[in-house]
Order: structure tokens, then C-alpha cells, then sequence
């Protein structure tokens, strides 16, 4: 089954895009509509035919498809750029094995190419619309890219999330405190943990960024996010050792220096800045 594509629009046309073995593919057929809007099959095909066309295609099979029937494609290089040359995308794909642009029916058809090939069919269809059609694609790859960092933060902070709370159900929670106590000691610990890493509670932090949509945690650093997710996984040995808050305070803490010390030296960058978590509160 193909993957559903998404859509991005470029100058009023949307141009449908898609995963396919985890490399972006973009639609032709739409990209097609800016040169003619009901012959786009005519457009592509009048891309493909040039010498020039066939030997960028021919590059990047040869380098990216392993599969690639090289003696076919040298044969359609020699006749390519003739008046009676002709050759369709099922043709190309066919006799030459290629997979850097496919063809599909059905509901979320049309024929698609490799985003490499399909910013060459941008330049040859106009260079306006290459330059919209990369901006919007980079926009969205990169919007892209930050809810997939989003989620796996915060996939990271809960795995040693439950080791934690089970060690503060077995060792702090006693069966006198109400429900409302309970919660509060839950809390609790969990600013202990923002204060050993973060040097505040999650309270102060929202005082401190009113219009911020999230709490603290939400604009962390993954690295941040790393060492919370071991801190929790420490705290809940200190809380079974019967260790006093206020020395889990300090372990904790120092443990937070040294691990942030050393993935600051992994990647030799600022991790959460004073100047990137503002600027990161304002976007």
C-alpha cells in the first residue's frame, strides 16, 4: 500500500508529497499544473526527452540504484535529443529499472520522483517556482523535523518516569495522606528534580515566562531531557536507600553538572541558554 501523501502549496497550486522507502518524493503531475494545468502528462514527458534530462537522470541512478540497467540507459543517451526520440516515464522506469521516479494510480496517484529529480523538473518548468518550491519544502521538512524532536523528548523524559513513582509510592507515600497529599508529594519530587537540573521549580519557571504555552520540561534541551531521564532512574535508588531529600538534592545535582559537562563536550555547544530558552518561549 502507498503512503497517503501531504500537500504543500506553491503558487497557488498544491503539490502533493510522500515517504517512499524513507526518501521524500514529490508529485510531478502537480508541479506539471504551473506549465499546463489539464496535459500535464504532455509537460513531464516533454521534460524527460532532453539530452540534458536523460543524463542527470542517468547520474543519479547510477549512483543511488544499484539496479539500475546502465546498458539500457546508455542506449536511450544516444538517441535522446533527436526529433524522433520519444520516451514516457513507464518506458524510463521499465527499461532501465529506475526508481527515482515512480508512477501510481489510484487516489493518491500521479507520478512522483525523487525530491533530487523533482527540483530539476522545477528548474526546467521555471526558475520562480524552483525557488518557492524548495523554500516551502525546506519549511516543512524543518517544521517536520521539530515535532519529531518534540515527541521524542518527551518520549525520552518518561522512561524512568515509572521507576520513580514506584519508588515514591513503596518509601514516601504512607496510607494516611489523602489523595490531594499524595499529589502533592508526587510534585514534590518532581521539582527536585527542576531544581537539580534546571536550578528552579516548575512554578518559578512559569512565573518567569507567562505566555509560554507548556511548562519547563517542554523546552528543554534532548540533552536536558537525557540526564532528567537518568536522574529519575537515580532518584528512585536514593528514595529506596532511604536517602533524605535534601542530600538527593545534592547528589542530584552534581550528577546533573557532570552529565550535561559531558554532552556539551560531545557536540562543543551551549545546551539550555538563557538567550535560546527565551527565544525558544517566543516562537
Amino acid at each position: 500500500m502507498y503512503a497517503m501523501k501531504n500537500k504543500m502549496q506553491i503558487k497557488d497550486i498544491d503539490v502533493g508529497y510522500k515517504k517512499l522507502n524513507d526518501k521524500d518524493y514529490i508529485c510531478l503531475t502537480d508541479m506539471a499544473r504551473f506549465k499546463n494545468e489539464t496535459h500535464t502528462g504532455g509537460v513531464i514527458n516533454n521534460w524527460l526527452i532532453t539530452r540534458y534530462t536523460i543524463e542527470f537522470m542517468g547520474i543519479w541512478e547510477t549512483v543511488n540504484n544499484p539496479s539500475f540497467n546502465v546498458s539500457e540507459f546508455q542506449h536511450i543517451r544516444n538517441e535522446s535529443g533527436s526529433q524522433s526520440y520519444f520516451i514516457s516515464t513507464s518506458q524510463w522506469i521499465e527499461k532501465t529499472n529506475a526508481i527515482g521516479i515512480i508512477s501510481q494510480v489510484g487516489r493518491y496517484g500521479g507520478t512522483y520522483a525523487h525530491k533530487d529529480i523533482a527540483f530539476e523538473f522545477a528548474t526546467w518548468l521555471s526558475p520562480e517556482f524552483k525557488y518557492w518550491i524548495i523554500s516551502e519544502f525546506q519549511r516543512l521538512k524543518e517544521q517536520e523535523q521539530k515535532l519529531l524532536e518534540w515527541s521524542a523528548k518527551r518520549e525520552l523524559a518518561k522512561i524512568n518516569y515509572h521507576l520513580q513513582t514506584d519508588a515514591i509510592k513503596e518509601n514516601l507515600i504512607v496510607p494516611t495522606l489523602t489523595e490531594k497529599q499524595r499529589s502533592f508529594v508526587y510534585a514534590d519530587e518532581a521539582d527536585l528534580l527542576n531544581v537539580a537540573l534546571f536550578g528552579k521549580t516548575a512554578a518559578d519557571w512559569r512565573k518567569e515566562n507567562p505566555s509560554a504555552k507548556g511548562n519547563i520540561r517542554d523546552f528543554a534541551s534532548i540533552h536536558h531531557l537525557l540526564v532528567l531521564s537518568n536522574m529519575e532512574s537515580l532518584n528512585s535508588v536514593l528514595i529506596n536507600k532511604k536517602i533524605s531529600q535534601s542530600e538527593r538534592l545534592l547528589e542530584l545535582n552534581e550528577v546533573a553538572r557532570n552529565q550535561l559537562k559531558v554532552l556539551a563536550g560531545i557536540e562543543n555547544k551551549p545546551l539550555l541558554t538563557a538567550d535560546n530558552k527565551a527565544e525558544q518561549t517566543h516562537e
